[in-house]
């Protein structure tokens, strides 16, 4: 099977970019990802240029809201996180054109379900598009207390924005 960016033509002849961002549960990490993320392209305008979602590995949480600690702290920072849990399915890994993953676990499952290694290139780690942070995974804030919630939108937040830098500059 030959690989094809999922591209959609938006007004005025932009390519839209979708994003996936994956973690286990689809409550925490991956949720807060994605309001982030949509907080970021919508504060610049260009929601017209992207589609952002998230998914878990497991379908534990499926139909569920994100976990309220994250959606709490989420929004003492302004974001709003709208997600409701949903496992990652096959046809992902061609409707989207970068699926992230914040974690090995994440990772080597996101690898093991790709039906096609030409797809592998479109998955990468969260963590590398940090530019002040260098962990090397986002940590899942489970059971970590307010201090793991805060500690993963940290992350998330600068994640997010050097993600975004590299988009806007097509070196991704």
């Amino acid at each position: 099977m030959e690989f094809t960016p999922s591209f959609v033509r938006c007004k005025k002849y932009k390519i839209m970019r979708s994003i996936l961002f994956i973690c286990m549960g689809n409550i925490c990490r991956s949720a807060a990802a994605e309001g982030v993320m949509t907080k970021l392209i919508d504060d610049k305008d260009l929601s017209n240029m992207f589609f952002i979602d998230s998914a878990g590995t497991i379908n534990y949480h499926e139909g569920e809201r994100a976990d309220k600690r994250m959606i709490y702290h989420a929004e003492k920072r302004g974001y709003d996180i709208t997600s409701i849990s949903r496992p990652l399915n096959k046809e992902d890994y061609n409707k989207f054109d970068l699926i992230i993953i914040m974690d090995d676990e994440n990772y080597k499952t996101v690898i093991n379900r790709c039906p096609d290694k030409l797809l592998y290139k479109k998955i990468m780690y969260m963590t590398d598009f940090c530019t002040i942070h260098s962990d090397k995974f986002v940590p899942d804030p489970y059971f970590g207390g307010e201090k793991g919630f805060e500690k993963v939108l940290d992350l998330l937040e600068d994640a997010c924005r050097g993600l975004l830098m590299k988009l806007i500059t097509n070196e991704i």
